[in-house]
C-alpha cells in the first residue's frame, strides 16, 4: 500500500523543527529514521498531512558521556551500539538494542524516534524507565525535562505536547555496583516482543539491593513497573538462589495483561513470570562481573 498524501519538510535546526510543529500541530508528525512511522503510513494506520524530517538536524545526533550519558534524539541506534563508552556505562541499553529489529532497521532507526513513538512492545521505552532516564523536550515555551516514568501514557501516546520536540535522552550516572537483566519473547528474533522485562538493581557494599526497577513491556498499553517485584528485591542479594523465583512470583501482582488476536493475557502472564526469573538470574551474573 501507499501512504496518504502529505507535505514534507526537512528543517536544519531544532528551532526550525519546533516552528514547523507549531504550524502543523494538529496533523503533523516528526520523522527521524522512519522505521516505525513509515510502515504505519503505508498501511494507512497513520495519516499525517505533514512530515517534519529531523534526520538532518546535526544538533540532535550527538552522544555525550560524562558521568551520565546524554544521547541526542536523532542518534542512530547502530551508532549507539558501536560506542564503547555507552556500553561501559549502560550495558542494559546495549543489550536491549540488539533486540530492536535487524541491523538494517538499527542503521536507520533512532533512539529518540523509538521512545517518542511509544510502541508498548518496543524495548527502548522500557529501558528508559528501568534506567531512570529523563526526556528533554523543546517547544515554543522553552525546554522542559520529563522523567521517563511519566512520559509514556498509552498506545503511541506520550507526555509530549503536539508542538514539542524530543531533543535528548539523558541517562543518569549508574554509579556504584549496578546489576541488570533483560529478557523478551518474540516469534522470531527482531519481531516485536510479545512480553519482555528490563531489570536494574543498585547494590550496596554488602551486595544487597538498595533500590530496584522491574519494568514490563509488550503486555499492556504502555511499559509499566512491577512494584511488588521491586519491593521483593530490596534488601536481598541478587545472588540469593531463591530470589529470582520469588521476584517472578511477585511480578504479576496487580498487573493487568492485555489480550490481542495473537497473544492471550494468560500467555503473557506466564511469560512474564518466566522472563522476570531469568532477568533476575542474569542480574546476579552482571553484579559479579561489575
Amino acid at each position: 500500500m501507499k501512504p496518504a498524501p502529505f507535505a514534507y519538510y526537512a528543517p536544519e535546526t531544532a528551532a526550525e523543527a519546533v516552528s514547523l510543529l507549531q504550524e502543523h500541530a494538529v496533523d503533523g508528525k516528526v520523522i527521524a529514521g522512519g522505521q516505525s512511522l513509515v510502515p504505519m503510513m503505508n498501511m494507512r494506520l497513520a495519516r499525517p498531512t505533514a512530515l517534519i524530517d529531523v534526520g538532518r538536524v546535526a544538533e540532535l545526533a550527538g552522544i555525550a558521556v560524562e558521568g551520565g550519558v546524554a544521547i541526542g534524539a536523532a542518534a542512530k541506534q547502530a551508532r549507539v551500539l558501536r560506542e564503547d563508552a555507552v556500553a561501559e556505562r549502560l550495558p542494559l541499553l546495549v543489550a536491549a538494542l540488539r533486540h530492536v529489529g535487524h541491523p538494517a532497521n538499527r542503521a536507520r532507526g533512532t533512539i529518540g524516534g523509538s521512545i517518542a513513538h511509544a510502541d508498548p512492545a518496543a524495548e527502548l521505552p522500557a529501558v528508559a524507565i528501568a534506567l531512570g532516564a529523563e526526556l528533554v523536550a523543546v517547544g515554543p515555551d522553552g525546554t522542559r525535562t520529563i522523567p521517563a516514568d511519566e512520559f509514556f501514557l498509552t498506545y503511541y501516546t506520550t507526555a509530549l505536547g503536539p508542538d514539542e520536540l524530543l531533543v535528548e535522552v539523558r541517562f543518569p550516572d549508574p554509579g556504584g555496583s549496578r546489576a541488570w537483566g533483560f529478557r523478551e519473547v518474540a516469534r522470531r528474533h527482531g519481531d516485536f516482543a510479545m512480553a519482555g522485562v528490563a531489570v536494574t538493581a543498585s547494590c550496596g557494599a554488602g551486595g544487597t539491593v538498595e533500590s530496584a526497577r522491574v519494568v514490563l513491556f509488550g503486555i499492556a498499553d504502555a511499559p509499566q513497573r512491577a512494584a511488588a517485584a521491586e519491593q521483593r528485591m530490596v534488601g536481598a542479594s541478587p545472588a540469593d538462589p531463591a530470589l529470582a523465583a520469588e521476584v517472578a512470583a511477585a511480578a504479576t501482582a496487580g498487573v493487568e495483561f492485555a489480550s490481542d488476536p495473537y497473544v492471550s493475557a494468560a500467555y503473557r502472564e506466564d511469560a512474564v513470570a518466566a522472563l522476570v526469573e531469568r532477568a533476575v538470574q542474569e542480574s546476579a551474573k552482571t553484579m559479579e562481573e561489575a
